[in-house]
């Protein structure tokens, strides 16, 4: 296994590991452990978080995956690809104004948004797997520079 495929390997299973956190938050808060469902939300939070630090360390520092493959699924993927980064661009914004709403004990909006959060999150999380199995189980892509590299020419 080269670090190509370990990466996004890792990123992937913290997106996993965060969404079965909110899933066990969710029940959690349902049984009515506030602390407990605290605890379990700040982990799924910090599970996040380490997925986009490996991500974006990855992308900067090695690059992103090509599609591999056949070409007349391409522009299937690509549509796929692009609704699961705006999917999580939205995920991220709802996520933290739910914590955020969370700690500042707004417990009212704090349910409100957090119901819509988590299931956003969810989809994202499900549509991210997707991508992972499709770059590197189905069809495994080249790999791309990176970005360092492609902006001063090394």
């Amino acid at each position: 296994m080269d670090w190509y495929f370990i990466f996004p390997t890792i990123s992937t299973g913290f997106i996993a590991l965060s969404a079965v956190l909110v899933a066990v938050g969710w029940a959690l808060i349902i049984k009515g452990k506030r602390e407990a469902h605290k605890k379990t939300m700040i982990a799924a939070a910090i599970a996040a978080i380490l997925f986009f630090i490996i991500y974006m360390s990855r992308t900067i520092f090695i690059g992103n995956t090509s599609w591999g493959g056949p070409e007349d699924l391409e522009v299937y993927y690509r549509v796929f690809l692009i609704f699961h980064i705006v999917l999580a661009s939205v995920a991220a914004v709802f996520g933290i104004t739910t914590l955020v709403l969370g700690f500042k004990e707004k417990y009212a909006k704090h349910r409100k948004w957090g119901k819509i959060t988590s299931l956003i999150w969810f989809a994202t999380a499900i549509t991210g797997i997707t991508v992972y199995v499709l770059l590197y189980l189905l069809y495994p892509g080249g790999h791309t520079r990176p970005v360092w590299e492609v902006i001063f020419g090394l």
